[in-house]
């Protein structure tokens, strides 16, 4: 059974940090395209970052400079360091784990920020 399960959110005041956390079972992580998406009260659910099986990245323009994916295949464990945060940054954020024929989501963790 495929688990993509987040981890780290929550409340926090504007300029700070959080980082998120995704921990995968069921699947050959190391073969897998790793990403990071968030979805807003009332929008659509975004791209927020990936990461190749190789390790390439890439981020939305908005997150650029601030956001950082990484993966650790040894613990099949993918991470959004997520600094200089905005009130726009709140919503929940999704790890989803895919590759031509599949693709898997987490159920999700709240980022909310606020003063």
């Amino acid at each position: 059974q495929v688990q993509l399960v987040e981890s780290g959110g929550g409340l926090v005041q504007p300029g700070g940090s959080l980082r998120l956390a995704c921990a995968a079972s069921g699947i050959s992580f190391s073969i897998f395209h790793m990403g990071w998406y968030r979805q807003a009260p009332g929008r659509q659910r975004e791209l927020v970052a990936t990461i190749t099986r190789g390790g390439s990245t890439d981020y939305a323009d908005s997150v650029k400079g601030r956001f950082t994916i990484s993966r650790d295949n040894a613990k099949n464990m993918v991470y959004l360091q997520m600094t200089s945060l905005k009130p726009e940054d709140t919503a929940v954020y999704y790890c989803k784990g895919y590759n031509s024929n599949y693709h898997y989501w987490g159920q999700g963790t709240q980022v909310t920020v606020s003063s």
